[in-house]
C-alpha cells in the first residue's frame, strides 16, 4: 500500500470520526495537506479521491440509449487558503439532475449554486449551460465533498472520459457498467507509461460487465498557453456505441465510419437551401470573370469578406448546418453555414462543391473512429480540373489553394452522395510561408537610419491582413507605424507604402523609412553599433513547461539588415556568428564584411510548427545564446 492510499484511508477514519462534531481539519488532515502540497507545490487544492460512475439505459420512447454519468469527489486544500469554483456543462441534450457540495459532516455547504447560460467571447449563441459553484477553504487540511449526476439524452453525445481535472488527484477510478443488450468499444489514447489498473467484472444478476480503470497521483491539467490539444496530452478513454438490442431487434448507431457519415448525411438532407436568395449575387461576380478560376475565387473571397463568422451552437445545430439563404440574407453563420454557402453558390455557378467535414490539429483522432469527437469543423471542397480545393470561409485572409495549418495534413470527409470520400488536405513546407525582413541603413546624427521593406508570404501575409484590419479604420496608419516598430519609442517608422492589402493573391509588401535611436555610440575614433533593434523571438523562454509549444504556422523568417560604414572606418569588432539545427528548428545569425557594408543577416526556420517539450531545454540554452548575441555590439574604428 503506498503513501497516498495510508493518507486516505486514515483522513477517511477521522473524517467518520469527527463526522457530527466538527467541519473542521483534523491534526491527520493538516499532514496529509502539508504532504501533498510537498509533491504539488503549484496547486492549492488536491482531490483525495474521484469515482465516476457510468452507465447506460434504454430510451424506449425514441429508441435510443441514454448514460447516467456521476462523480463523487474528496477535495481538500493542501495550501493554506484556497478559493475556487466547481462547474458542470450541460445543453439540450443533456440535464444535471445533482449539483452538491457537502461539508465533511455530509450536511449541505451553503453556497450558491447558480445556473446560467455559457458565455465566451467566441460563441455568438449556443445552448450550452453551466452549473457552478465558488467555494472558499479556510485553513490547511479543510475538506468539501463534492457529488454529481448528469444524464444525456442521447449516447452519441458522452464520447470521452479523462482522468485528470483542474486539480491533481490522489486517486481516480472510473466504472464503466455495460448492459449485455449493447455493444460498445473502449478505445483507449495516451495510456502509455501510466500505471492504469484495468478490471473487469461479469455482474450475472443485472446482466452486465463491469470495466474498472484506476489511477494514483494523476496531475493536474496543464495551464500551458499554446499546447497541443487535450486528446494528445490526458489519458482518457474514447466511448464508441456501436450498437444495441430492444425488443430482440438491433439498431445500429456508430459501428462504422459510414453509420456517421449517415447521420452527418441525415443532418444535411434535411435542409431546405434556396439559391435564389443569392442568385443575382452569383450572376454579378461571375458574368465579367474571364476564367473559371477568376469566378471560383470571386465567390470565396466575396463570402470571406462578407459573411461575419460566428460560433453558433444549438443542439442539433451544433452539426447541421445553416440553409444558404439564411447565412447569406443574415450576413453571419458559423463553419458550417459559411461552408454550405460557398458550396450553394458554386453550384449556382456550375462547379462540382461538396460539404466536407473535418478535425482540427487539438484532435488526435481519425475517421478510422466513428465518433461525434473525431471532427470540429466544417469546409467546402471544390473538385476542378482533376484537383480537389479546400475553402474554408473561416479563414478571412487565405487565398484560393492555400490552407491554415489547423487543417493541413489532417484527414476529411466529404460527401459524395450516399458514399464518402476521406482525404487529407495537403502540408505545406516552411517556405511556403516565408517572411523576408530586409533593411539598407547608414549612420546620421548617431541614429541608424535607412530604408525596410517586408515581404509577407502564405500564412504570414494572412496573419499580417488580419492584425491590419483589427485597426480602427480611422487609427489605421498611426497603429500600423506602431506595429512596424514593436511599440518602441526608439524606433520611428514613417512614409509607409503597402501593396494592394485587398489582393490575397499577391505577395505582401510594406515598405517604409526608419529611424532608430539609443543604437549607436561614438567616443574618440570609435563608433559602437548595436544593429540589433528587432529582437526577434527574444523572449521565447521556456520556464518549467511541461507540453510542446505549437506556433500558429509553420515559420520561415529572414531579416537581412545591410549598413553602410562610414567613409574612413574600418570595422574592428564583429559579434560571433550563432548556430543550431535540430529536428524541429534551424536558427542561424551570421556577420559579414562585404566591400564597404556589414551584412547582419539572421534565419529562423520551424519546420513543423512546434518546440517539442524534450527539445525545451536545446532551445533554451540555444536562446541564451541568442540574447548574448542581440547584446554584443559592433566596433568600427577610423
Amino acid at each position: 500500500m503506498n503513501l497516498y492510499a495510508k493518507m486516505l484511508i486514515v483522513l477517511l477514519l477521522s473524517a467518520k470520526m469527527f463526522a457530527q462534531k466538527d467541519t473542521g481539519p483534523t491534526s491527520d488532515d493538516v499532514k496529509i495537506a502539508k504532504d501533498l502540497r510537498d509533491s504539488y507545490s503549484k496547486d492549492d487544492v488536491a482531490i483525495l479521491k474521484s469515482v465516476e460512475n457510468v452507465s447506460f439505459a434504454i430510451n424506449k420512447e425514441k429508441n435510443g440509449v441514454t448514460v447516467n454519468n456521476s462523480i463523487s469527489e474528496l477535495l481538500m486544500n493542501i495550501n493554506h487558503r484556497a478559493d475556487i469554483s466547481k462547474y458542470e456543462f450541460y445543453d439540450s441534450a443533456s440535464k444535471i439532475e445533482t449539483f452538491n457540495l457537502k461539508y465533511r459532516n455530509d450536511k449541505m455547504a451553503n453556497y450558491p449554486v447558480k445556473d446560467e447560460f455559457y458565455k465566451d467571447k467566441d460563441l455568438f449563441y449556443n445552448d450550452a449551460r453551466v452549473k457552478h459553484v465558488s467555494f472558499d477553504f479556510p485553513v490547511q487540511g479543510y475538506t468539501y465533498k463534492y457529488e454529481m449526476q448528469k444524464k444525456y439524452d442521447d449516447v452519441k453525445y458522452f464520447t470521452s472520459i479523462y482522468f485528470n481535472d483542474e486539480f491533481p488527484i490522489v486517486n481516480k477510478t472510473i466504472n464503466i457498467t455495460v448492459p449485455d443488450w449493447l455493444d460498445i468499444e473502449f478505445k483507449e489514447f495516451n495510456f502509455e507509461g501510466k500505471k492504469i489498473i484495468k478490471t473487469q467484472k461479469k455482474d450475472l444478476k443485472s446482466k452486465a460487465t463491469v470495466y474498472t480503470f484506476s489511477l494514483e497521483n494523476v496531475p493536474a491539467i496543464y495551464k500551458e498557453k499554446d499546447s497541443p490539444g487535450k486528446t494528445y496530452l490526458y489519458p482518457h478513454i474514447l466511448i464508441i456505441a456501436k450498437s444495441f438490442k430492444n425488443n430482440n431487434k438491433e439498431v445500429v448507431l456508430f459501428n462504422s465510419t459510414a453509420d456517421l457519415y449517415k447521420w452527418y448525411k441525415s443532418l444535411v438532407d434535411s435542409m431546405k437551401d434556396d439559391s435564389l436568395a443569392f442568385k443575382s449575387k452569383v450572376d454579378e461576380l461571375t458574368t465579367n470573370a474571364k476564367t473559371d478560376e477568376e469566378k471560383i475565387k470571386n465567390i470565396y473571397y466575396w463570402v470571406q469578406d462578407n459573411i461575419r463568422y460566428i460560433a453558433f451552437e444549438d443542439g442539433i445545430a451544433g452539426f447541421k448546418p445553416d440553409e444558404s439563404n439564411n447565412v447569406f440574407q443574415k450576413r453571419y453563420g458559423d463553419c458550417k453555414g459559411m461552408a454550405n454557402l460557398i458550396k450553394q453558390m458554386l453550384k449556382l455557378a456550375g462547379f462540382d462543391a461538396r460539404l466536407t467535414w473535418v478535425g482540427t490539429k487539438h484532435i488526435a483522432y481519425d475517421y478510422s473512429t466513428p465518433s461525434l469527437a473525431v471532427d470540429n469543423h466544417m469546409i467546402c471542397t471544390l473538385f476542378y480540373k482533376g484537383k480537389k480545393y479546400f475553402l474554408d470561409g473561416t479563414e478571412k485572409f487565405n487565398s484560393f489553394g492555400q490552407y491554415a495549418e489547423r487543417i493541413q495534413n489532417k484527414e476529411v470527409m466529404i460527401e459524395d452522395g450516399d458514399k464518402f470520400i476521406i482525404e487529407k488536405v495537403p502540408m505545406c513546407k516552411p517556405d511556403f510561408n516565408k517572411e523576408i525582413y530586409t533593411a539598407n541603413l547608414i549612420i546620421e546624427d548617431e541614429k541608424l537610419k535607412g530604408s525596410v521593406s517586408r515581404k509577407y508570404e502564405g500564412e504570414g501575409a494572412a496573419q499580417f491582413l488580419a492584425i491590419f484590419n483589427s485597426f480602427r479604420k480611422d487609427k489605421k496608419e498611426e497603429t500600423l507605424e506602431y506595429y512596424l516598430s514593436k511599440g518602441d519609442k526608439n524606433i520611428t517608422v514613417n512614409n509607409i507604402k503597402t501593396s494592394d492589402l485587398k489582393n490575397r493573391d499577391q505577395n505582401l509588401t510594406v515598405d517604409y523609412n526608419l529611424s532608430v535611436s539609443n543604437k549607436v555610440t561614438s567616443f574618440d575614433n570609435e563608433i559602437y553599433i548595436d544593429l540589433e533593434f528587432m529582437n526577434e523571438y527574444k523572449n521565447l523562454e521556456f520556464s518549467e513547461r511541461k507540453t510542446d509549444y505549437e506556433f500558429d504556422y509553420k515559420t520561415y523568417f529572414v531579416s537581412n539588415v545591410v549598413l553602410t560604414i562610414p567613409q574612413g572606418y574600418k570595422v574592428t569588432k564583429l559579434p560571433q556568428d550563432l548556430l543550431i539545427k535540430e529536428n524541429d528548428f534551424d536558427v542561424s545569425v551570421t556577420y559579414k564584411i562585404i566591400g564597404n557594408t556589414i551584412e547582419y543577416k539572421k534565419t529562423f526556420v520551424f519546420k513543423n510548427a512546434v518546440i517539442k517539450s524534450a527539445d525545451m531545454n536545446k532551445w533554451n540554452e540555444f536562446n541564451k545564446n541568442l540574447v548574448n548575441n542581440y547584446n554584443q555590439q559592433i566596433t568600427i574604428s577610423k
